[in-house]
């Protein structure tokens, strides 16, 4: 699965503002129904909706090691969430990582961030077929 990363600081603003957001001990999770998702499914080579994902860890996370640490992790922890789950598409997701998420095992990193996306309504319960692209269809 491609990752496709949220460049542009006001659409990172607009997440924060307007997203549904739910936290837990390790990660804070923003999602926000992107508005370019129908320009975006046109450009993809491949037809299909997509997520854009921003990991956005601050200096109280640590220092560039544990950054860069926590950022890893919960990419892998996403891509493991969608491959086994699904995660609906045409959003755009926000990931926060705390403090704590840097002395964690990747293991609890993909609970919190399961719990997290299963409150929010994000998870879908067939990984191939999403509501976004059965309502395009």
């Amino acid at each position: 699965m491609k990752f496709y990363a949220i460049r542009e600081n006001h659409l990172y603003k607009k997440a924060y503002r307007g997203g549904s957001r739910k936290s837990t001990k390790t990660l804070s999770v923003y999602v926000l129904r992107d508005r370019a998702a129908g320009l975006l499914r046109k450009q993809n080579p491949t037809h299909q909706t997509i997520n854009r994902i921003g990991i956005s860890a601050s200096k109280k996370v640590g220092g560039a090691v544990q950054r860069n640490r926590a950022k890893r992790v919960i990419r892998e922890a996403y891509r493991k969430i969608d491959k086994e789950f699904g995660v609906k598409k045409g959003y755009l997701i926000v990931l926060v990582p705390r403090p704590e998420c840097t002395v964690c095992k990747m293991q609890d990193v993909l609970r919190d961030l399961t719990y997290a996306l299963g409150a929010i309504d994000m998870l879908s319960s067939n990984p191939d077929k999403t509501e976004c692209e059965n309502e395009q269809n």
